[in-house]
């Protein structure tokens, strides 16, 4: 190998490195925006892996209208891909599958 293919190995594998991430050490943070005109009563964010919706994540909280709240969905498991229920104050309930996040930084109901 010759120092030019060296230092340009040397160079790139910290690169390399830092896009190999392990799936633990991705960011699983979303805010969650409420712009529906209606107001949260329950929220659950269950990953792909479950087969239940979990707990509900606001507990005794809700998220009114023109709201938003960070959910840290890192379970632990490994998962990017989680599937998210809202049950509404009137009943309706929204529910959004295979939602990404590892990818997103927002999601909003509207």
């Amino acid at each position: 190998m010759t120092l030019r293919a060296f230092a340009l190995a040397a160079a790139v594998a910290p690169v390399l490195a830092g896009l190999a991430l392990p799936a633990q050490a991705l960011d699983r943070r979303v805010r969650i925006v409420n712009e529906t005109g209606f107001t949260i009563v329950r929220f659950y964010g269950s990953n792909k892996g479950s087969t239940s919706w979990e707990e509900d994540i606001l507990g005794n909280d809700v998220l009114r209208s023109g709201q938003s709240v960070v959910i840290n969905f890192n379970d632990n498991t490994g998962y990017c891909i989680f599937d998210f229920r809202a049950k509404f104050e009137d009943g309706d309930v929204l529910e959004k599958t295979g939602v990404s996040v590892c990818e997103i930084g927002t999601f909003t109901y509207r």
